[in-house]
């Protein structure tokens, strides 16, 4: 699908800076997860998070690998080609050219960012190798306008491209991403023009405002003949022809539609660079401007009036813009509007992060870190071959976007940048996996991140005010209290509430990965948890909110898994929960099921699935109760032993229950054994799972089991409550046909 076709002519190359491919085919498989043993698996360590499974595939490399060796094979490089572009990213430039209008000016902040990254490039390479630098070692970006020729064009002397790189970065995309862009296009323009640069697709925005692309480029350290030029129209095709370039680097040369042509004037240009790229840390230059009266109407004539004025270029370049790295400067001369636009230039988002933290670190170890958590997770979130991690620099010199090793897998979500002044400028991915220095890095930043997300859940709530009393006097227990909230404060509070619930909802499930990641931190983590209850649909409750209001008497806290709310909701094992007024902490994320082997109490308080074992209330338990329990057991000795043998393939023990109410039957598992629902899990992920055999729990008071004892329809009534008590716990039966070829005979 897709290969480049060879027309007559030959063609032409292309050349803006490095574009990061589109992430494979984004997966959302929430949570499957790891191989596990009954019991408490042992987790992972430095490898990727052990609960998402499933890679996505890359689906057009092969294109790639064809369109370079049609231009290797060429007879004559120097002649143009013209060749078609990639199905997929024809798809997406009709997109961007009929659909993403409502935000045109992000075109310019996609392709400066990307002339940055070719400087960034270039300056990491010429660390072994300097006479990359060719005599000019001052990188930077221009940024010019012609009105006449209707041209905006952005040059770097980065890093630059080959033809061969050319063509592979801008006529293809190899990753099959292009779709999952298109499936994310909301409607919401403004969003959706957003997503360009999250897909890594930058280069393409260009044709919101150009009819037609020229970008002209020389890799460092190549021959001046030896540069390339690209054209398109951003229609079927694009030309490729080789040429000579002086200058190393790259610039992309936009010819501009009638409707844009206001970007084609300094004020525009300027005010674009200063709202969007202010903070990037090399100069963007663009020529002064001065104002010059026009020409006399009548040149023998001082007072006859003058031809209208107008700017023109004086040929000296001046920098637009701050030139410095955010994270260097003071925290005192950077306003929060700054820091968010920082935030989204470099993580691509049009919202501002919930939050963000930018520290100095002095002491064995020096570094400085401007860390945010974004308040949307972005598209790739759980794809695994996605690569994550801050932005690494080394004393200002940037190494490497996605430093891996700088926060823990579960804290992937975090944008931000660390800049070092220990590591070598030539630190690799190998060494940052074993150096001290970065495992201090490391640490520091995960509290750092952690205590963000504390703050942000201590405020997650506005204060309550001290209510009043009967006769309308304040309570006695708030009676000269002074320091109540003033309108500052509470306006402060009000801008955080709800922050935590709006992160939880977007990253809570990623966030559970660390029970089995990080063993250090994992009381800390068990605190940030929140889950729906039989109390609160919503993930609201978090452990110690549900310990302050146990029962007295109650020595556990109860949680159940499901797959669904619903199925939590109404699960049978429930029942006897709810008759009493006990709260039970529902939990229906994939994670949840694993994370909770490495969970066995909070603050000295066992944690206790309603689904494992029996049914022990302990003292909520009267004595009457258990007295019942005993003698219904007794009683149906001969019918449970029959239930076990009719079943003996399927439970592994049958018992009375005190659990149930209304329902006849549910299935638990022993205390030590494996949930049905991880059982399942495993299987749909494609991994071994041990076979389960469950326990079936009997309500002695129901009228089915009732009808059981001495029912001429025994065996196939016996099998429709092993089955029935399967479905309501989010199962299938074994063999769906039979169960209702069952349930139709008892019809008739």
């Amino acid at each position: 699908m897709g290969f480049a076709q060879v027309k007559e002519e030959p063609a032409q190359r292309a050349g803006d800076t490095e574009q990061s491919p589109l992430p494979d085919g984004y997966q959302s498989h929430h949570g499957i997860p790891p191989k596990v043993s009954a019991g408490h698996p042992k987790p992972l360590n430095n490898t990727p998070s052990p609960i998402i499974e499933g890679f996505a595939r890359d689906a057009l490399g092969v294109q790639q690998h064809f369109l370079s060796k049609l231009y290797r094979e060429s007879k004559n490089p120097m002649t143009k080609q013209t060749l078609s572009f990639q199905a997929e990213v024809a798809q997406l430039l009709h997109l961007v050219t009929h659909s993403l209008y409502s935000n045109k000016e992000i075109f310019l902040r996609e392709l400066i960012s990307n002339a940055s990254d070719a400087c960034d490039k270039l300056r990491f390479e010429a660390i072994n190798d300097g006479g990359l630098y060719e005599n000019d070692s001052e990188l930077k970006v221009k940024v010019t306008f012609d009105k006449d020729a209707k041209t905006l064009t952005i040059t770097d002397n980065g890093i630059g491209m080959s033809a061969q790189e050319a063509i592979d970065h801008l006529g293809t995309i190899a990753k099959s991403g292009t779709k999952d862009f298109v499936s994310k296009l909301s409607g919401d323009q403004k969003a959706d023009s957003q997503l360009i640069g999250q897909f890594g697709v930058g280069f393409y925005s260009g044709f919101i405002v150009a009819d037609k692309i020229t970008v002209e480029s020389r890799r460092a350290g190549m021959k001046e003949t030896e540069g390339v030029r690209w054209v398109s129209g951003g229609a079927g095709d694009f030309e490729v022809e080789a040429i000579t370039r002086p200058a190393r680097g790259t610039s992309v040369i936009l010819h501009l539609r009638e409707d844009a042509m206001d970007y084609a004037s300094a004020w525009k240009v300027k005010g674009i660079i200063n709202k969007y790229s202010d903070h990037i840390s090399l100069p963007i230059q663009m020529e002064k401007e001065e104002w010059k009266d026009g020409e006399l109407i009548n040149p023998s004539d001082e007072n006859g009036g003058r031809q209208p004025g107008g700017m023109v270029k004086t040929g000296e370049w001046e920098t637009v813009n701050k030139a410095s790295a955010i994270w260097s400067r003071p925290k005192k001369d950077i306003a929060q509007e700054q820091y968010d636009d920082f935030y989204k230039q470099i993580s691509h988002d049009f919202e501002a992060p919930l939050a963000h933290t930018h520290n100095r670190v002095e002491g064995s170890t020096e570094y400085t870190q401007l860390l945010y958590i974004p308040g949307k997770a972005p598209m790739d979130l759980w794809n695994r071959e996605k690569k994550g991690g801050l932005k690494l620099y080394v004393k200002r010199v940037f190494i490497m976007d996605d430093a891996e090793a700088l926060l823990p897998t579960y804290l992937r979500f975090v944008k931000g940048v660390v800049d070092s002044a220990d590591l070598p400028l030539n630190v690799s991915r190998e060494l940052l996996q074993e150096s001290r220095d970065v495992k201090a890095i490391r640490d520091g930043c995960t509290k750092r991140v952690l205590s963000m997300l504390e703050d942000l859940a201590n405020h997650d709530k506005l204060p309550e005010a001290a209510a009043p009393s009967a006769d309308g006097a304040t309570d006695a227990t708030t009676a000269g209290v002074t320091d109540v909230l003033s309108a500052e404060d509470k306006a402060e509070a009000e801008k955080n509430a709800g922050k935590y619930t709006k992160f939880y909802s977007e990253f809570g499930a990623v966030l559970k990965e660390g029970l089995g990641e990080d063993f250090a931190n994992k009381e800390r983590l068990c605190k940030l948890l929140r889950f729906a209850s039989t109390t609160s649909d919503s993930a609201s409750v978090g452990f110690a909110d549900y310990k302050a209001r146990m029962k007295e008497g109650q020595e556990a806290i109860y949680y159940i898994t499901a797959d669904t709310l619903a199925a939590a909701k109404n699960s049978p094992q429930l029942e006897v929960f709810k008759k009493k007024g006990i709260e039970v902490l529902l939990m229906t994320d994939r994670v949840d099921e694993w994370a909770l082997n490495f969970v066995q109490d909070f603050d000295g308080t066992p944690l206790q699935s309603v689904a494992k074992g029996a049914a022990d209330l302990g003292k909520l338990q009267d004595e009457a109760e258990k007295k019942a329990a005993e003698e219904a057991a007794e009683t149906l000795k001969p019918l449970l032993a029959k239930l076990k043998e009719a079943l003996k393939d399927k439970a592994e023990d049958v018992r009375v229950t005190t659990r149930l109410v209304d329902s006849p039957a549910c299935l638990v598992v022993k205390d030590d054994g494996m949930s049905t629902q991880l059982a399942r899990m495993l299987k749909q992920a494609g991994q071994a799972a041990p076979e389960v055999k469950p326990v079936l729990e009997v309500n002695a008071e129901h009228a089915l089991v009732k009808k059981l004892d001495g029912s001429v329809h025994f065996n196939d009534l016996a099998h429709i409550l092993f089955d029935q008590a399967l479905l309501a716990e989010g199962g299938m039966p074994a063999d769906p046909a039979a169960y209702v070829k069952r349930v139709n005979a008892l019809l008739v």
